[in-house]
């Protein structure tokens, strides 16, 4: 990852250094063009200021010129003035075969080049040329003349190719320093993600239990699921060895007394006592597989919706006590929605709907609300299930919480049901409380689901 994210980052920086040298190395060649011409311009405006005609019109070679060069031969830098009937070359023009030239009208500019030469040597070479037309109107008559400066083209490409190694080097030189401050950068940024990884590593050679607590804010989310998950297999494997410890514990004292029975040889009776051991080893088989069904859930299961799982099991729960005419109705909210497995919702919300229609007089009032909710979480559920039969007293609330522990001895059951409703509930993380109805006054469960990851 660190590998790929450098190799895109500097493949990114070589790209922009590249277009940045590029769009500089344009801007230079634009700007000492520019420049050239202006230069140019400069020479051939000062020519025009001090070029004189004779009363036949002739043209008067200027005396000083307005740059020492131009009276020099090999200086590179040339002037001419042409007319209609005559053309007028500086003495640095002498030697050297320089383009042909022609007449431009008044005020029109010409700037073109490189144009090729011979210089006074004989070798090729090449020219930037600029020239200007003007008019001279002298009594009446129009005189129309044009000046041309000319300069060899080595000086510019030679200032590029200067700046352009300048540029280069010292684009190269940022480039690295950018490099490594971008490596150096993204090592901190990633350390982190480094730690979290130590950690995970350790995790899975049981040196740690769980991830640690402080990590950074983008992080947080990751290693909160991490340990959920851990702790969440956690508990499903202890809750897995438990329930196959409590199965075998449970079954051995029936399988003792039938083995007893067996080795005393004494027939009378035992086919009861077979039947009445084989109904309580099943009796304790469907407790302890209802026990492991309920066990652990998925971490980031969809939403499932309340109020159709209710309406399923409300249906059946109303043919098998429809003796008592009990009615039951929902308070459930748009937004109600249980983030975990519909089986542990069907298991919540039978066990609990079918201990109120059980003590039930004639009603029973099932409340989902939206729970709390946390940044970036999941919201939570609040479940809640009233009925208007005898209640239960507080000092009483713990005992019928307990396993295999009944209400009343006479009302059929195994005593499980508050007990699943509890393990359901404690692998959510949530809470089971149980109070008075205020609303119909009876027995009020109330199921609290905290935000989910």
């Amino acid at each position: 990852m660190q590998v790929r994210q450098l190799l895109a980052a500097s493949l990114g920086l070589v790209a922009f250094l590249a277009l940045a040298g590029y769009a500089l190395d344009r801007a230079f060649v634009d700007v000492a063009s520019e420049r050239q011409r202006d230069s140019l311009r400069g020479f051939a405006e000062n020519y025009a200021g001090i070029v004189e005609f004779a009363r036949d019109d002739t043209l008067i070679p200027p005396e000083y010129p307005p740059d020492e060069r131009f009276n020099r031969p090999g200086t590179g830098l040339y002037a001419a003035v042409i007319t209609a009937e005559e053309q007028w070359y500086s003495p640095s023009a002498q030697g050297p075969q320089l383009p042909e030239l022609t007449m431009l009208e008044g005020g029109q500019e010409r700037f073109d080049g490189p144009l090729p030469i011979v210089d006074s040597a004989g070798a090729p070479g090449e020219v930037i040329r600029y020239g200007m037309g003007f008019v001279l109107v002298r009594n009446a008559d129009e005189i129309p003349y044009t000046v041309y400066i000319m300069e060899d083209a080595g000086n510019l490409p030679q200032q590029v190719q200067v700046f352009r190694q300048a540029l280069w080097r010292y684009l190269g030189v940022a480039g690295l320093i950018l490099l490594l401050l971008q490596i150096a950068v993204l090592r901190w940024s990633l350390w982190p993600l480094r730690h979290v990884i130590e950690e995970l590593k350790r995790v899975q050679r049981g040196q740690a239990n769980r991830m640690g607590e402080l990590h950074p804010r983008e992080l947080q989310p990751l290693t909160d699921s991490i340990n959920a998950l851990i702790e969440s297999e956690r508990q499903n494997l202890e809750h897995q060895r438990n329930t196959m410890s409590d199965l075998a514990h449970s079954l051995k004292t029936p399988l003792a007394v039938l083995r007893t029975r067996l080795d005393a040889g004494d027939d009378s009776g035992l086919r009861e006592e077979v039947e009445t051991q084989l109904r309580r080893m099943n009796d304790l088989v469907g407790y302890q597989l209802g026990r492991a069904a309920s066990s652990g859930h998925k971490l980031f299961a969809a939403a499932v919706e309340v109020e159709p799982h209710a309406e399923q099991i409300v249906r059946g729960l109303e043919k098998i006590y429809a003796s008592k005419g009990v009615i039951c109705e929902f308070d459930i909210g748009p937004q109600a929605h249980f983030h975990g497995e519909p089986g542990d919702l069907q298991e919540l919300l039978g066990n609990l709907l079918e201990n109120a229609f059980k003590w039930a007089r004639s009603r029973v009032l099932l409340t989902a609300r939206p729970g709390e909710s946390a940044p970036n979480r999941r919201p939570g559920l609040l479940l809640a299930v009233d009925d208007n039969g005898p209640g239960i007293p507080p000092e009483r609330i713990g005992h019928v919480l307990q396993r295999g522990v009944r209400g009343d001895e006479r009302v059929q059951g195994h005593g499980i049901g508050l007990a699943i409703v509890q393990d359901i509930v404690r692998s959510y993380r949530g809470e089971l409380q149980v109070t008075e109805s205020e609303e119909l006054g009876g027995a009020r469960f109330v199921v609290t689901l905290p935000p989910g990851l």
